[in-house]
C-alpha cells in the first residue's frame, strides 16, 4: 500500500512543533498540575497514533497540552477535537472564496489522514444546506474585469477534466488543481457581473467536487471533506441545488465507507428535502439503504431500495451531470451489498455479479469496488478460487488507477484467504496484496 497516512494526533503534534517525546512530557506536566501522575511515554503516544483511543483522562490531558476547550473534547469526540481538524466555514458566513482557498491550502500541506472531519460538523453543514434561504447573488462590479470569453473557454475545458475516466483523471490532477486555482483567483481578485460570478462559482464547485473525490480515493479524507464543504458553499452561491445534493451524496458515501452509517443517514435525509430530480433521488435513496443495512435495519433498508428503484424508473429527463453515470448496475450491486450487511449472502452474490457484468468499461474504480464486494461474498460462500480471482482483478484495477482506498478495501478481507493458500490463485493474490 502507499505511504502510511498520518493520524490526527500526529498532525496536531506537527502543528505545535512537538515530537512524540515532547507530547508525552507535556501530558505528564498537565497531570502534575492536577496533582496527579501520568506515566505517558513516547511509546504510548505512538500507540495512540496507530489507532488506540486514549481514555477520557488522557484526552483531557492532551487537550490541556494543545489548549483545546474541554467542551469541544466532549462535543466532538476523539479524534475530531484535535487541532488541525477544524470544522468548515458555515454556509451563511459569506466566506465562500475563503473556504475554497483554504481547502486547497490544507491539501497542499500533505497531511493526509484516514479520518475525515467530525461527523457532527458534516451533518450541521447538511442541515444548513437544507434549511437556509438561497444565497445572495455573486457581487457585481462595473468596469474592465473577467473576460467572459475566458470563462467560456474554462467552461468548455473543465468538463473534459472532471468527466475523464478514473485512470485518465489520475494523470490530470495537476491540471484540475491548476484550473481550480485559476477560477478561485478570478472569484477573489476579478471584477465581474452577476451572471459571470454565477458561472465562476459553478466551475469552482464542479472542480472542487472532483478534486474531493480524488483525495477521497487516496484516503485523504480530511482534505476531501474540506473540498466538498467549500464546493457545497460554492454551489449554493451559484444557485445549483442539484449539485449541492450531489456533494452531500459524496459526503454520505465517504461516511458509509468509513463505517459511520448514522451520520450518513442524517445527511441523506437532509439532501432529499431539496432534491427533485428522480435519478438524483434514486441515488440518495440507494446510499441511505446501504447505511440502514449497516445499522441492521432490514425493513427500512428494503423500503429505501424500493424507493431507489421506483425513482430511477420514473426518470424521463437527462439527470444532473453529477449522477449521469448512475444506472441499474449500481442498484444491483449496492442491493447485493445491503444483503451482505444483513447476512443474506446467497442472493447478494447474484445481485452483485449481475451489476458487475452490466457496468460500463470506463468505470474502472467502481468496477474495482464492485469486484471486491463480489470477492467478499464469494469468500463467505466458500467459493475460494472464484473469490481469489475476483479479488485479484479488483486489486489490479485499483493499482492501475492509484486508488489506495480500493486497495485497502481488498486488504481488509484478504486475511480470510490465509487458511486456503493451497487453493488455486490464493497464494498469488496474497503476494499481490502484500506488494500493493
Amino acid at each position: 500500500m502507499d505511504a502510511i497516512l498520518q493520524h490526527p494526533l500526529a498532525i496536531a503534534r506537527s502543528l505545535h512543533g512537538l515530537s512524540q517525546r515532547d507530547l508525552a512530557e507535556g501530558i505528564r506536566q498537565a497531570a502534575r498540575r492536577r496533582d496527579r501522575m501520568a506515566g505517558t511515554t513516547k511509546q504510548q503516544v505512538s500507540v495512540w497514533e496507530r489507532g488506540r483511543v486514549p481514555d477520557d483522562w488522557y484526552q483531557r490531558l492532551i487537550a490541556d497540552v494543545f489548549d483545546v476547550d474541554p467542551a469541544h473534547v466532549t462535543a466532538l469526540g476523539w479524534p475530531y477535537w484535535l487541532p488541525g481538524n477544524e470544522a468548515p466555514q458555515p454556509l451563511d458566513s459569506g466566506a465562500t472564496v475563503v473556504a475554497l482557498r483554504e481547502a486547497h491550502r490544507r491539501a497542499m500541506l500533505n497531511r493526509r489522514s484516514l479520518f475525515g472531519l467530525a461527523p457532527a460538523a458534516l451533518v450541521t453543514l447538511a442541515q444548513q444546506w437544507a434549511t437556509l434561504d438561497p444565497a445572495p447573488p455573486p457581487k457585481t462590479v462595473a468596469g474592465n474585469g473577467v473576460d467572459p470569453g475566458f470563462v467560456d473557454w474554462l467552461e468548455r475545458s473543465a468538463p473534459l477534466l472532471t468527466g475523464m475516466s478514473t485512470a485518465d483523471r489520475e494523470r490530470a490532477v495537476p491540471l484540475l488543481e491548476s484550473f481550480y486555482e485559476t477560477v478561485v483567483g478570478l472569484l477573489d481578485n476579478g471584477r465581474y457581473d452577476e451572471k459571470t460570478g454565477t458561472r465562476l462559482y459553478t466551475l469552482a464547485s464542479s472542480l472542487g467536487q472532483t478534486i474531493g473525490w480524488y483525495r477521497f480515493d487516496h484516503e485523504d479524507h480530511r482534505s476531501a471533506d474540506h473540498y466538498w464543504a467549500a464546493s457545497l458553499d460554492a454551489s449554493r452561491r451559484a444557485g445549483d441545488t442539484d449539485r449541492g445534493a450531489g456533494i452531500l451524496a459524496d459526503i454520505s458515501y465517504q461516511s458509509i465507507w468509513l463505517g459511520r452509517p448514522g451520520p450518513a443517514i442524517s445527511i441523506l435525509d437532509l439532501a432529499l428535502r431539496r432534491t427533485q430530480d428522480p435519478t438524483a433521488r434514486s441515488l440518495l435513496h440507494l446510499r441511505k439503504a446501504r447505511a440502514l443495512a449497516m445499522e441492521g435495519d432490514a425493513r427500512a433498508c428494503r423500503r429505501s431500495l424500493d424507493a431507489a428503484e421506483h425513482a430511477l424508473n420514473t426518470a424521463r429527463t437527462p439527470p444532473p451531470t453529477w449522477c449521469s453515470w448512475y444506472s441499474t448496475a449500481d442498484i444491483a450491486v449496492d442491493s447485493g451489498r445491503c444483503l451482505i450487511e444483513l447476512g443474506d449472502t446467497g442472493p447478494a452474490l447474484a445481485q452483485i455479479s449481475q451489476g458487475v457484468d452490466d457496468l460500463p468499461e470506463a468505470r474502472d474504480k467502481t468496477r474495482s469496488v464492485f469486484l471486491a464486494y463480489e470477492a467478499e461474498a464469494l469468500l463467505r460462500q466458500g467459493e475460494i478460487d472464484h473469490s481469489a480471482a475476483s479479488a485479484h482483478e479488483a486489486l489490479i484495477l485499483a493499482r492501475k488507477i492509484g486508488a489506495s482506498r480500493c486497495i485497502r478495501q481488498i486488504g481488509d478481507f484478504a486475511p480470510g484467504f490465509e487458511a486456503h493458500q493451497k487453493v488455486a490463485g490464493v497464494q498469488q493474490l496474497l503476494e499481490a496484496v502484500r506488494a500493493a
